[in-house]
């Protein structure tokens, strides 16, 4: 058996009673590690667990899936996802194939920060289409993203934009050589994003829809013990806004309830929020 086991989005004490009692009758466990991090290490977890545990980075994933499958054909196998095992599509794969090859499988799913962002203040069936925002470079600048905040924003829908995360990417001067060598990891920071998303309505003249006085709320280790939220405009977040360490996430409001507004004030940095809301609601209404 193939278990996905989602570990929740902080540390161990996020770990399922199910997920637990999996986990410890497992012959081998992956702990995937490219698309998420958690506040604690691979070390920590192994001491709690009381079990060795397999870093699984893209690369190991992707050329060693056929050995880990075929494993699961013969003993119980559990692989660790940070948040919810089918948060992240890359996961859809692995599963697809022990289907074409029947091996069985089971989803033991957590908390993610796909309904974890309703702390931010933001109502969970208010949000329309999830965009991954990617960094840029000299030579690629997609903003695919930004036409679908536009066309969320249109029908009034909040934006739950997932930032980039660079765990091991590998440095261009290496590829021709033999051995591979991997720059620092890089964690896409709100104010990134948001820079990146104002420079990207301007390219695609859609300033009427997303522009410097567009709420957004930044959101930083949601689950950790330090989580932070920070509501503000797109350009305030973009030049003023420092969240600290990763992990980040970014929201770009849409129409805006009056709760919504209440709540969206505990962590607003404008004294004037309340017009701010009404101008950012009527923006939409036109």
């Amino acid at each position: 058996m193939l278990y996905f086991i989602g570990l929740g989005l902080a540390d161990v004490d996020d770990i399922t009673v199910k997920g637990l009692r999996i986990i410890k009758n497992c012959k081998e466990v992956y702990l995937e590690t490219y698309t998420t991090i958690l506040q604690v290490d691979q070390k920590t977890l192994e001491e709690y667990l009381g079990i060795s545990i397999i870093a699984a980075d893209r690369e190991l994933v992707e050329l060693s899936a056929d050995k880990i499958l075929a494993n699961a054909r013969d003993y119980d196998i559990a692989f660790l996802v940070g948040g919810d095992p089918l948060s992240a599509t890359t996961h859809t794969d692995l599963i697809l194939r022990a289907v074409e090859l029947n091996i069985p499988y089971k989803v033991i799913h957590n908390a993610s920060i796909m309904n974890a962002i309703g702390s931010s203040g933001l109502q969970l069936y208010h949000f329309g289409e999830t965009v991954s925002i990617v960094f840029w470079t000299d030579t690629w600048r997609p903003t695919s993203f930004c036409e679908k905040i536009v066309a969320n924003r249109r029908r009034g829908l909040h934006t739950l934009c997932l930032l980039d995360i660079k765990i091991k990417e590998q440095d261009e001067t290496s590829y021709m050589k033999k051995t591979k060598t991997y720059l620092p990891p890089r964690f896409m920071t709100t104010s990134q994003a948001a820079s990146q998303i104002l420079e990207s309505a301007k390219e695609l003249q859609v300033e009427d829809i997303i522009n410097d006085k567009t709420l957004c709320v930044g959101a930083a280790r949601i689950g950790w013990s330090d989580e932070k939220f920070i509501t503000t405009t797109l350009r305030r977040m973009a030049d003023e806004v420092d969240l600290g360490r990763p992990l980040h996430s970014l929201v770009i409001a849409g129409q805006l309830h009056p709760l919504e507004i209440d709540y969206l004030k505990i962590h607003a940095i404008e004294s004037s929020f309340d017009q701010l809301a009404l101008e950012h609601n009527q923006s939409l209404s036109h």
